[in-house]
């Protein structure tokens, strides 16, 4: 028995479908994280400066938090 082997293009404007669809992915994946971002410093910046150092934050480390660096 042989075997062949066969190689078949993409259907018509299938890549093109699926780089839009991996856009608005990555665009959903965007707006998520600064999302998350905005609300841990939203959560952080009501805490108290003694609040804050309790868990070994000063408000300088809100941002850094917030974008995931530290």
């Amino acid at each position: 028995m042989a075997a062949q082997m066969t190689t078949r293009p993409a259907p018509l404007g299938a890549i093109t479908v699926y780089r839009i669809v991996s856009f608005f992915s990555s665009v959903g994946t965007m707006l998520s994280a600064w999302n998350d971002a905005r609300i841990t410093r939203n959560s952080l910046e009501t805490l108290s400066d003694h609040e804050l150092d309790d868990i070994g934050l000063c408000r300088g480390d809100i941002e850094d938090i917030a974008r995931g660096r530290i």
